[in-house]
């Protein structure tokens, strides 16, 4: 975990960087875009947002791959990151130095982009019906300081699951997919926007079920957590499952440190919208990003930048 002093020094560096270029957009990181593992939508969505921002800011910037929401807050805060995805959970953990957090971080979100659900997935021929049949297996929670982690625990908590009640090998979603298809794992746990490119690939590949996460688990895991958790279903037909599967969203959020300058943020915003149909278009979860949604990223405040930008566009 990185100490409050190392990032308070890359904040400081990532602000002399852009201070020594004389302009906001200047070119001295380049900058980056945390975006977790090749296989998931942070990456896809980053990887789109990053030509956008090229394209119409003139700046250098690239999306990186990460291990996920934790990894990706801890970028951003410490100047290593000018942008990342994180989910709204793993945020509030962030901003409040609990949970994988040892001291707040000063980070701030640019918006709600978009709701990622919970999948927990195992092949078709699976015994296991439901989230305490996981007890015993082989099951991937996700990778080292990865959002998905902070929810499989939560999520097997609320289950009546105990932790250490199941194997976790700690991959991340491009190992648990290579690992559930040479049968090295029973199952794994994947927090991601639909469809999600990898576990498409792996439908493709081998005939795979979601379990259900069921309503009181849902309720269970909101406690304590600020409310974020919701029930919901996946749309039948995701990833060719024909019956709708219960499930927890969580919802996902762009976020920026909170010494970025003002001015920067507020043109990344405005390319964020500006862009929303063309990365749709490659991205599907990028189609339910919603200027009046966006602005509700509680508790995590919104970046001075970000909140200019919408007062803006309301006028």
């Amino acid at each position: 975990m990185r100490t409050a002093r190392a990032i308070g020094a890359g904040l400081l560096l990532m602000l002399g960087l852009t201070a020594c270029g004389g302009s906001p957009y200047a070119d001295d990181g380049p900058y980056r875009i945390a975006g977790g593992g090749t296989g998931g939508v942070y990456y896809d969505y980053g990887g789109r947002l990053a030509d956008a921002l090229q394209q119409g800011l003139g700046i250098d910037i690239a999306v990186v791959e990460t291990h996920g929401s934790v990894d990706n807050l801890l970028r951003v805060g410490s100047g290593d990151a000018l942008l990342g995805f994180a989910q709204g959970d793993t945020a509030a953990d962030a901003i409040a130095g609990t949970g994988a957090f040892d001291a707040p971080l000063p980070v701030q979100a640019v918006a709600r982009v978009y709701d990622e659900y919970v999948h927990v997935v195992v092949p078709a021929d699976s015994e296991a019906e439901g989230i305490r049949d996981l007890a015993g297996l082989r099951i991937s929670l996700g990778a080292e300081n990865s959002g998905v982690q902070v929810i499989a625990a939560r999520v097997l908590g609320s289950s009546g699951v105990l932790l250490d009640g199941v194997e976790n090998p700690a991959l991340g979603l491009d190992a648990s997919i290579e690992a559930l298809r040479n049968g090295e794992i029973d199952g794994f746990f994947w927090v991601g926007g639909l469809p999600t490119p990898g576990i498409e690939g792996l439908a493709a590949a081998m005939p795979i079920r979601l379990l259900p996460v069921e309503a009181e688990a849902v309720d269970l895991a909101n406690a304590g957590h600020a409310g974020v958790y919701r029930l919901a279903e996946f749309p039948i037909g995701i990833y060719g499952i024909g019956t709708p599967t219960a499930t927890m969203t969580v919802p996902n959020y762009l976020v920026a440190a909170t010494a970025a300058p003002d001015e920067l943020i507020l043109e990344v915003t405005r390319t964020l919208f500006e862009s929303r149909a063309a990365i749709a278009r490659q991205v599907a979860a990028a189609g339910s990003l919603d200027r009046r949604q966006a602005i509700f990223t509680g508790p995590m405040p919104l970046h001075p930048g970000a909140a200019e930008y919408y007062v803006a566009v309301r006028h």
